[in-house]
């Protein structure tokens, strides 16, 4: 049964069990993440992200009668790079602005690389977790369902306010995260085709903020970083104790991304 033929209520329910597994398997990504480190920590990573992705392509094969189509493995290494630039580039543009403004300074560098790698394991899982959950199930769904406005507009909304809960959140905080995340993931997604390039966008952000630029991660602490930096500024370009997620250029800059893949997107309709 297609998504869009299925009744309402069925379609309600599924989609609630669907995002409770995969709030599950998050939380069993993280929970790895506390007891190992190290080599260990990377390889558990990787089999986690298997496993959630395993899970995802039986339970639509279960409720939809095929496999998933956005789990193409050609594409795998080649979209998922291309996300992980786009990611880099994306936060690369936002710390720049805010360096040329005066507000992002860098008083020294040096870092552990064995916890820089151990982080980027650690935010594979989130990656992987979010986007399965967020763009695989809750976006494709409304978008096969009701359409791509009503899609991008809601999953966006939520993916937003779910982050209010995290530490030094503000409301602000969780609607920008919907306006430079929500929608340009979702967007991405939709461009794409796939969901190799946003899990690598989301991937790369989520490092590179934390973990090179030295910036909180949605409000937490990413540990070592590259960059030592001292931000000063207004918290509403800067981000605050949340991290330049929370900045009003995060979100000009989010937006314009999201804006260019959906002109990319309605010119090759």
């Amino acid at each position: 049964m297609s998504i869009k033929s299925m009744p309402t209520w069925k379609w309600a329910l599924l989609l609630v069990v669907s995002l409770f597994l995969g709030l599950i398997m998050y939380g069993l990504g993280g929970m790895a993440q506390e007891v190992y480190h190290g080599p260990l920590a990377w390889c558990m990573s990787i089999l986690i992200g298997a496993i959630m992705l395993g899970l995802y392509a039986f339970f639509v094969h279960a409720f939809e009668g095929a496999w998933p189509e956005d789990l193409p493995l050609r594409k795998c290494a080649g979209q998922t790079a291309l996300g992980l630039a786009t990611g880099i580039g994306n936060f690369v543009l936002v710390v720049g602005v805010m360096a040329l403004l005066g507000y992002y300074k860098v008083e020294s560098t040096g870092c552990d690389w064995k916890a820089l790698a151990d982080a980027f394991a650690m935010f594979l899982i989130v990656a992987i977790g979010e986007e399965v959950v967020f763009r695989g199930i809750l976006f494709r769904w409304l978008d096969e369902k009701w359409g791509l406005t009503t899609a991008l507009v809601v999953s966006g909304l939520i993916f937003g306010l779910v982050h209010v809960g995290n530490p030094n959140a503000t409301l602000w905080a969780g609607i920008a995260i919907a306006l430079e995340s929500g929608l340009l993931l979702g967007m991405a997604y939709k461009w794409a085709g796939n969901l190799w390039f946003p899990i690598g966008i989301h991937w790369s952000w989520n490092f590179v903020q934390g973990n090179v630029f030295g910036f909180a991660v949605s409000g937490t602490d990413a540990g070592a970083s590259w960059l030592h930096p001292i931000v000063s500024g207004p918290d509403w370009l800067t981000g605050g104790a949340f991290g330049a997620e929370a900045s009003v250029l995060s979100s000009v800059v989010g937006l314009a991304i999201t804006a260019w893949f959906l002109c990319k997107h309605l010119k090759n309709k």
